[in-house]
């Protein structure tokens, strides 16, 4: 992205001839794709749905399709009172102050000075009358505008305000991926919140049923019905449940205040979650096109950083030759403050400079070949993060699919271990099992339900973590939806 700098117009004919010669900025660096040393695909091979999502099904950003208001209002806050996105911005615009610092010696460099030295000067050695030292004291004032301007003949400059402007690509697309990234863990922060709470439901009703059961245990024991071992196995339970139950409501703080940081409150936990987790969500078509991932920031940015050890190394190739330069001031001078209008004490030089290296030890060369060792690495950690990239949407794919036969097989065993308790508390009653089948059934069944509540969150996790990896939405249009 090219930004454009205003500037002021230099006096004079000269200077503006000048400045028509610079007026070629420079422009952002482009990377050669073919240097990848791997084939892309053009589609994920892991499948999605077996039908493609219905047209509308997801419409604007990825994470309203979750159908939580709440949820986005959330993020809209995050996304404007989050302080590590606020400092994330800060070194943006650090960026975009250093691409205007790269590009400066495009232009003249313009002093203007005025200056008063008062001084006071002797004459040793001359025959003068009278005793002492003779001596002069006199005031000189002056009055200058100077400017001086390489010539950028080799393209030095403008390789490295390439350079920078690069540079300010990868912190826009650092700064993009810092609010993805934001977007991803309020969601899962909020998620988690809601489970948290459901958890703290089911360890609600759990306590209350260990601790009817333990009632109704004792009862029996007190007339003489069943041993106290059935009374110490009801204990345990009722204790053990209760202490699951501080456990869970120390997780829903912990999750209330993980989000009141996110979105930038103070962490009070107090943040009202809500009650259930989405039961639905749009359909990840089948055949996603590989050539989502060109909106990941990460992989700009890392594309970028190719791109601006590329732009180094010209820069660096070009400091090998000569520089030009040209210096031109003008002014007055004299011993009167009035007379520093007057043009009879015009002073003016012109001057032109070629500077050419001869030796530096080496340092120029090994300059070079130090930007191109960069450029290498650069080059190849941007390979490794597409492959990785790539790994990451191919295992969220395959995550996913096995997630929701763990939906469907948990919430079967969660539905037949509730069946199972229930069966156990009728037989004990009526006297056909033991407690110990009542005792395990009641822990299954918690067990069962608490796990069924856990993948639900984990589904809807693998759903973000996808969004991320795909750097938004399903849809080529999606390209906007990462914030």
């Amino acid at each position: 992205m090219t930004h454009r700098r205003s500037l002021h117009r230099p006096p004079g004919p000269a200077l503006l001839v000048l400045a028509a010669l610079a007026a070629c900025a420079a422009e952002p660096p482009t990377t050669p794709a073919t240097e990848l040393e791997f084939e892309v695909p053009e589609r994920f091979a892991s499948a999605g749905d077996p039908a493609p999502t219905p047209s509308g099904a997801l419409v604007g950003p990825w994470w309203r399709g979750f159908g939580d208001e709440r949820l986005a209002e959330l993020v809209d806050r995050a996304l404007v009172d989050n302080r590590d996105l606020r400092a994330a911005f800060a070194r943006l615009e650090a960026t975009a102050a250093a691409r205007t610092i790269a590009g400066a010696p495009f232009w003249p460099e313009l002093d203007a000075g005025l200056s008063a030295q008062r001084q006071r000067r002797v004459f040793i050695g001359f025959p003068f009358g009278g005793g002492g030292v003779p001596s002069t004291t006199f005031t000189t004032y002056g009055l200058t505008l100077s400017a001086q301007w390489e010539l950028d003949v080799w393209g030095r400059i403008r390789a490295g305000e390439s350079a920078s402007i690069a540079d300010q690509q990868v912190a826009l697309a650092d700064f993009t991926g810092a609010q993805a990234s934001l977007v991803a863990q309020v969601c899962k922060a909020w998620f988690a919140a809601i489970e948290a709470r459901q958890q703290l439901h089911l360890a609600n009703a759990t306590v209350a049923a260990f601790r009817a059961t333990a009632e109704d245990v004792r009862a029996r024991f007190r007339s003489g019905v069943r041993p106290a071992i059935d009374v110490h196995l009801a204990t345990t339970n009722l204790a053990n449940a209760e202490a699951a139950l501080a456990q869970r409501q120390d997780q829903l703080q912990r999750a209330r205040r993980q989000l009141d940081v996110l979105v930038g409150r103070y962490p009070t936990g107090d943040l009202d979650a809500g009650d259930t987790l989405p039961a639905r969500l749009p359909g990840v078509p089948v055949g996603l096109p590989s050539e989502l991932l060109q909106r990941r920031p990460d992989l700009i940015a890392a594309e970028r950083r190719v791109a601006a050890a590329g732009c180094r190394v010209e820069e660096a190739r070009a400091s090998l030759y000569p520089r030009l330069s040209l210096t031109a001031s003008a002014g007055t001078s004299s011993l009167e403050l009035e007379d520093l209008v007057d043009d009879d004490f015009r002073v003016w030089s012109l001057g032109a400079n070629l500077l050419e290296p001869l030796f530096r030890g080496g340092a120029l060369q090994a300059a070079v070949d130090r930007q191109q060792a960069l450029r290498e690495a650069a080059l190849a950690d941007y390979g490794g993060k597409v492959l990785r990239a790539f790994a990451e949407v191919e295992d969220v794919l395959t995550t996913g699919s096995r997630i929701d036969e763990r939906c469907t097989q948990l919430a079967a065993a969660a539905r037949h271990a509730a069946a199972a308790r229930d069966l156990a508390r009728t037989r004990y009653q009526g006297g056909l099992t033991d407690f110990l089948t009542v005792a395990d059934t009641q822990r299954q069944a918690f067990t069962a339900e608490s796990a069924r509540l856990a993948v639900e969150r984990a589904r809807l996790e693998n759903r973000i973590d996808l969004h991320l990896a795909l750097g938004g939405g399903f849809g080529k249009a999606a390209t906007g939806e990462t914030p």
